[in-house]
């Protein structure tokens, strides 16, 4: 057994993670451990933009609309506006440390649109690679300044006298390191990895709600799990996403006989919010019928989107057919530790950021590429607070070794309680569904993980863990809102509170200019 001090440790390795750890860097000592490589994140992943205002004809009360109407006025209000209205400040700093956005031939930024934005504002890197081009620009920043430990999972945190001490972790050679900080901050992403069909990398298995749960964190929101419309689905085998700046450049969803899908049942068509295409396609599904991608219309569709090419060509889909199987999938964890605009939670020194956070910002539906605008926007303002505040003198603890208070009963396998998750509290969820799961893990005893624990026990409690605090949540919600939709409860329509309480502004002009915006949209 190791034991280690740190300022800083971080768990998790993706887009909010390292940024914090920029910030830091200079200031601290800071330790990032994560479970598998420093790109196996979703945040690497990401093949959508990051949405930002960055001109002159948009402006962050439209943004921010767009934001709170996707997330069915679900959203923590305050924390929206600073996202969008730091986004743009965030979008340059990126620029300058040369991460490769896409640009015109003017020089100026290559603007797509997704869904459920009003206005093009989507800033891409390498077409379809975005996610990635971030990741590798800020690792190298990060690179010499900052320890990275790869492949090692945090078995839980340690509290002592009423706040967050560090964590102990083990390693894929089964050795134990225990790791004292002043500050401890999760950044090991969401929990979409509980379901059959998802977008996330391999490691995402809802770690950090896992960890903030029996840290005693509070925890909000677990329910809203956004499924997105369009994942690479040929004879039952999902292949990856295909990202919604696809239907952004024209795609269009049909069946196999080329009807259109989204043709009467939302204003925006193609690009409406994530949780109403998906319930849609799964109710083709459910029927029997296939859905496409239709993409015969979108322009060097192979120079636009060379990761979707590369994945259809696994998949054995010609796409010069013009035709995607496609298929829903989990995607995004609107839910997870609560924090404040500073990425503080309610355990002393322990912070969360990114997925790993509940900022409120995405309320019950995220909007198309905010999950990297809020992983940079919050893990600034995550490290700033981390600066400002009172420095605590990292304290080491006598190391007590864990022995089991009883033999663990034996753990399902990941893929079975994958298939509870997806049958039962999936893209259409009822009470008797949710009743049938929360037995089912109820014949589990879901102990923490101790030190004789290997790293794939920590994974599976920590997935029977999270897996059980969803459905629950899941079930004390009656209601259909967002990513969250009970076929017993009816959806509940909020537009007369946005109308009268997202525009309240300090400034008259602001509050003039973002009047006139929902005057005309509301119109």
């Amino acid at each position: 057994m190791n034991v280690e001090s740190t300022d800083v440790l971080i768990i998790g390795s993706g887009i909010a993670g390292l940024m914090t750890a920029e910030c830091l860097r200079s200031h601290k000592n800071v330790t990032i451990v994560t479970k598998s490589s420093f790109r196996s994140s979703n945040s690497y992943l990401a093949q959508g933009g990051i949405a930002a205002v960055t001109e002159t004809e948009d402006h962050w009360a439209e943004h921010f609309m767009d934001t709170v109407t996707a997330g069915s006025f679900h959203n923590e209000e305050t924390l929206s506006e600073i996202l969008v209205k730091e986004g743009t400040e965030m979008i340059r700093q990126l620029e300058e440390w040369n991460v490769p956005f896409d640009r015109n031939k003017d020089g100026s930024l290559t603007l797509g649109r997704e869904g459920g934005h009003r206005r093009s504002r989507i800033i891409h890197a390498g077409g379809d690679r975005t996610g990635s081009r971030i990741i590798d620009t800020l690792y190298k920043r990060i690179a010499g300044h900052v320890t990275m430990k790869e492949y090692e999972i945090a078995g839980d945190l340690i509290i002592k006298q009423g706040r967050c001490a560090g964590a102990w972790t083990k390693n894929s050679e089964g050795e134990i390191t225990i790791y004292f900080a002043s500050t401890i901050i999760l950044a090991c992403g969401g929990a979409a990895g509980l379901y059959s069909v998802h977008s996330n990398d391999r490691s995402i298995s809802g770690d950090s709600i896992a960890l903030a749960y029996r840290a005693g964190a509070v925890l909000s929101d677990l329910e809203f799990i956004q499924f997105h419309p369009t994942m690479l689905f040929k004879k039952g085998v999902s292949y990856g996403l295909v990202s919604e700046a696809v239907r952004g450049e024209g795609g269009r969803l049909v069946t196999s006989e080329g009807a259109p899908v989204m043709s009467g049942v939302h204003e925006l068509g193609d690009l409406a919010p994530r949780d109403v295409v998906s319930r849609t396609i799964f109710g083709f599904i459910q029927k029997g019928e296939d859905i496409f991608l239709d993409v015969s219309k979108v322009k060097n569709f192979t120079n636009r989107f060379p990761s979707i090419t590369s994945q259809c060509k696994k998949a054995d889909v010609v796409l010069k057919e013009g035709k995607i199987p496609v298929a829903p999938g989990a995607h995004f964890t609107m839910g997870g530790t609560v924090t404040n605009q500073w990425g503080e939670t309610t355990v002393p020194c322990l912070y969360a950021v990114g997925e790993a956070s509940r900022t409120g910002v995405h309320g019950a539906n995220r909007l198309a590429s905010n999950s990297l605008l809020e992983g940079v926007v919050f893990a600034k303002r995550t490290a700033s607070r981390i600066l400002e505040s009172k420095d605590h003198e990292v304290s080491i603890y006598p190391v007590e070794w864990g022995f089991p208070t009883q033999k663990q009963k034996k753990l399902p396998e990941k893929i079975e309680i994958q298939r509870q998750m997806t049958q039962y509290a999936g893209i259409v969820r009822t009470g008797k569904d949710l009743d049938k799961a929360l037995r089912w893990f109820r014949r589990f005893s879901i102990d923490k993980p101790d030190y004789y624990s290997t790293p794939d026990e920590i994974e599976r409690m920590n997935m029977l863990q999270t897996g059980w605090l969803i459905i629950s949540s899941a079930q004390m919600r009656t209601e259909s809102r967002g990513g969250h939709y009970r076929s017993d409860y009816p959806t509940k329509n909020d537009n007369d509170w946005l109308k009268k309480q997202i525009y309240r502004k300090k400034d008259w002009n602001e509050q003039a200019e973002a009047e006139k915006t929902a005057a005309g949209i509301f119109a």
